[in-house]
């Protein structure tokens, strides 16, 4: 079945039909806005979930109210910063981007990506990123750069792999160090994690490495190589998702209102470990008739059809942004894959971030599409994109108008029953819940709504009953990342950044949208 029903005008209906919904703070009934001359619809509210409002609820491994969730809905953390591996390294901090890449049955050796043999006695592997600059390296068997970045730094970016056995947190040990600012990335269909440098640098190491690349990790840590994909090119890379139907790599780029979208037909095919090091081509979106459209700003049901350009370099260094270019500061850098698109008159967008495959539609999500209390373009509250493969056509399906209907979205996942979520990246998003990040859902009319909410206080009496090594503080507005399920939809798994944990939720998922 399509993840958004079999009609695509289910898939990206037109808000223009949008019905009120109950007074959320001071916007009153109002949901949708619409101008009366040409129509500017946007989201200025949620709707009320089905599954219920939301409360604290108690972590079962901790026993402290770390999330606000619907009624019926558990979880448990694990793999908090600072906690030892089995590696016997500490856990590493700023947890992002993650997702399951296999299962596999304990003892047996791994079950295929796609989940079959599931049942009981299964173990899912996931790999989850760590955004990090120059810090203390991780230590892993992936090494990238072991270098000095600068003034006696190291990279300390990198990989984690996590077990998840039986419906309970099993293990954690390092796969990829010596990289850096490791933000979100994506899985393959053949089991790996692609994880993303988010970095735009000339810059290299003692050692003569660059950064701002793509790496692939093995679901067997030992295994991973720690060589860079160079031909998938170097930028703030964000996220990566592949078509299964054609092996073609979608990415997204976040250099603000400089962020183009690029895809990278890769030679082998085969659907490997390794096999993306073969080379390929490296494009980028052009609307087709519109030379450097500028997609900053949107409405919901906004529509292009996009052609692709290739790109010649894709390891080309930064360029100065020729005069005139628009919505960006004096004196900053376009990307070298991103000029030489441009120059062919590729697209932009503000800010690229999150990209998922689901049932032959990217779902794509720009963080901070729209305008500002100042009328600044490409710093609104972001939208959702979403991208027929056949037809290369993309369509708004979501665009916030509010921080209440959704403030900055970031990571996306797209769960078996169609179900899209959202990671709130824009911390500061005061609602009935008080202050603090969201995970935020979106009906098949991409209507928003809240499942979850951040909750994270500690005091360091708590922490050290907790038997945890994290400072104390309000991380209530530090944001989700990594939203993922398990391959039947069963188990979400995400983290909060800071202090840097990552949970389990499970509980009636049926009853709502997701």
């Amino acid at each position: 079945m399509d993840a958004f029903g079999s009609s695509r005008r289910q898939v990206l209906k037109s808000s223009a039909a949008a019905m009120a919904v109950g007074a959320i703070g001071s916007l009153g009934a109002l949901y949708t806005r619409q101008a009366l001359a040409g129509g500017d619809p946007t989201r200025l509210a949620p709707i009320p979930g089905r599954y219920g409002p939301l409360a604290p609820a108690i972590d079962r491994s901790t026993g402290l109210p770390l999330l606000q969730l619907p009624r019926g809905f558990s979880y448990r953390s694990f793999g908090w910063s600072g906690d030892v591996m089995s590696d016997g390294q500490p856990c590493p901090d700023r947890h992002d981007g993650m997702a399951v890449v296999a299962v596999r049955k304990p003892g047996r050796g791994r079950f295929d990506g796609h989940g079959r043999g599931h049942g009981h006695g299964h173990e899912l592997v996931l790999i989850r990123n760590h955004e990090r600059g120059g810090a203390t390296p991780i230590n892993a068997p992936g090494m990238y750069d072991t270098g000095d970045i600068g003034g006696g730094q190291r990279a300390g970016g990198g990989t984690t792999t996590l077990t998840h056995r039986n419906g309970e947190w099993h293990s954690i040990e390092a796969s990829l160090g010596g990289t850096l600012v490791n933000c979100a990335g994506g899985p393959t269909p053949w089991g790996t994690w692609l994880t993303c440098e988010e970095i735009k640098t000339d810059a290299a190491s003692s050692t003569g490495r660059k950064h701002g690349y793509v790496f692939e990790v093995h679901s067997d840590a030992e295994r991973t190589s720690g060589r860079p994909l160079i031909g998938l090119g170097r930028f703030s890379h964000e996220a990566v998702a592949i078509d299964p139907r054609t092996g073609i790599v979608y990415l997204t780029e976040d250099d603000r209102n400089k962020a183009g979208l690029y895809r990278f037909i890769p030679n082998d095919r085969a659907g490997r470990y390794g096999s993306l090091e073969h080379g390929g081509r490296l494009q980028a979106a052009r609307v087709r008739g519109k030379r450097n459209a500028d997609l900053t700003v949107a409405k919901i049901g906004d529509e292009y059809a996009l052609e692709w350009v290739d790109i010649a370099d894709p390891d080309l260094d930064t360029i100065a942004a020729p005069a005139g270019f628009p919505d960006i500061s004096t004196g900053e850098t376009l990307s070298g894959p991103f000029a030489q698109a441009w120059a062919d008159g590729a697209l932009r967008m503000s800010r690229g971030e999150g990209i998922w495959h689901s049932y032959g539609r990217m779902f794509i999500v720009d963080t901070s599409t729209g305008v500002d209390a100042q009328g600044r373009r490409g710093r609104g509250n972001g939208a959702v994109w979403v991208l027929d493969l056949v037809t290369q056509r993309m369509r708004a399906l979501f665009v916030s108008g509010h921080q209440l209907a959704a403030h900055n979205p970031d990571n996306i996942t797209v769960s078996a029953r169609g179900g899209v979520l959202l990671c709130e990246d824009g911390g500061e998003s005061p609602d009935q819940y008080g202050p603090g990040s969201r995970l935020i859902g979106l009906t098949r009319q991409g209507e928003s709504f809240y499942f979850c909410k951040n909750n994270v206080e500690l005091t360091s009496t708590q922490i050290g009953n907790a038997g945890k090594t994290v400072a104390e503080g309000d991380y209530r507005e530090s944001e989700f990342c990594g939203a993922c399920w398990d391959p039947w939809s069963r188990t979400l798994f995400v983290n909060i950044q800071s202090p840097g944990i990552t949970f389990a939720i499970t509980g009636p998922w049926e009853r709502g949208h997701l």
